[in-house]
């Protein structure tokens, strides 16, 4: 059997970075994308967040719990190799940087999915194991919604749409069906009954009824994700407080893009974003985070180095964000390439 079945994750995942020209401009990405989150680097401005089945003027902001916003002059249209860029300064403003990740999906608007006892709107790509859908919530515990992908995912994100200061709430297979990660807050794991306990199948998850994911007759998005050997792995790492010889973290593929973030250590430890378009070669040193809507920063106590085959931490001091001792961190993350391709040819290090 092969190792993988995506030898080029790129094909599905992308990292851009470019300038901002204050007038409508191309973005390539090499596919057309789904769902797009681009943040600029060199000022103050909120991460923004755009998807196909929404609809291109619908934003959400992962650093904030406000609702979504209606906003004409961000993407325009996608095309097959990207999207034109529209002159929000949060997006395109001249003289700005700006980086923006890539997911691609099913390329639709979405179709009624009907395994839960909630209809969902899903659009669904079962090779990179990525679907986007949007429900409308009934305030029941033990509510379940179907997502399309056809194995039982690894982490979902779930963010209110119409109604403001409700968290981006996130499952994530290593903490199980009793715990929930928020991505506009540096708290640890929360304990709030979000998934009613239950862990998802391959048809549907489960919601209780709090009001960041299900009340009655508000209206929701999710974006859900199974891990595929050689592209993608939803996984957790225990800090060693070592300056070092930190932790190694494998992946079975070099990573492309990673977040990472302490499910336990509470009020100090960030959710932070690296990528392999920010930095082109180790060390990963700069870093963005989903909490805030602060500027790029390169804190020499968040370093990492991507592998062939991982990420491995290489902070010069101990750090909250990546390596206390004993305390117990997430991630996700997505290949530039697989560790071994389809065809058994290994691939090198940077």
């Amino acid at each position: 059997m092969a190792y993988t079945t995506i030898n080029k994750g790129s094909s599905y995942f992308n990292t851009v970075t470019y300038t901002g020209t204050g007038a409508n401009q191309t973005i390539t990405v090499g596919f057309q994308p789904d769902w797009v989150w681009t943040k600029r680097i060199n000022a103050a401005y909120s991460h923004e967040v755009q998807d196909i089945v929404r609809g291109i003027t619908k934003v959400n902001y992962p650093d904030n719990v406000a609702s979504e916003d209606t906003v004409a002059q961000n993407i325009q249209s996608f095309n097959s190799t990207g999207y034109v860029q529209g002159t929000h300064v949060g997006v395109n403003g001249s003289g700005g940087t700006y980086v923006a990740w890539n997911w691609l999906s099913g390329n639709t608007t979405g179709s009624s999915n009907t395994s839960g006892t909630i209809t969902s709107n899903v659009t669904v790509n079962t090779t990179p194991g990525f679907s986007i859908l949007t429900y409308t919530g009934n305030g029941s515990s033990g509510a379940t919604v179907g997502h399309g992908l056809g194995t039982t995912p690894a982490c979902y994100i779930v963010k209110c749409r119409n109604t403001g200061g409700t968290n981006w709430s996130m499952y994530h297979q290593s903490l199980g069906n009793t715990k929930a990660m928020v991505f506009t807050a540096t708290a640890a794991r929360t304990s709030a009954v979000y998934w009613n306990n239950t862990s998802p199948t391959s048809s549907v998850f489960s919601l209780g009824n709090d009001n960041d994911v299900n009340v009655n007759t508000q209206t929701y998005v999710a974006y859900c994700f199974n891990e595929i050997k050689g592209y993608s792995k939803f996984g957790s790492y225990t800090g060693n407080g070592s300056t070092t010889n930190g932790p190694f973290i494998y992946t079975g593929f070099k990573p492309a893009f990673v977040i990472i973030k302490s499910s336990t250590v509470s009020g100090i430890s960030r959710w932070l974003m690296k990528d392999n378009k920010r930095n082109t070669f180790n060390v990963v040193a700069n870093n963005l985070v989903t909490d805030t809507n602060s500027v790029e920063n390169t804190d020499s106590n968040d370093y990492a180095d991507f592998l062939s085959n991982g990420f491995r931490i290489t902070a010069d001091s101990v750090s909250a964000n990546t390596n206390n001792s004993s305390e117990n961190y997430i991630y996700l993350a997505f290949a530039e390439n697989p560790f071994v391709t389809s065809g058994g040819i290994p691939v090198t290090a940077r």
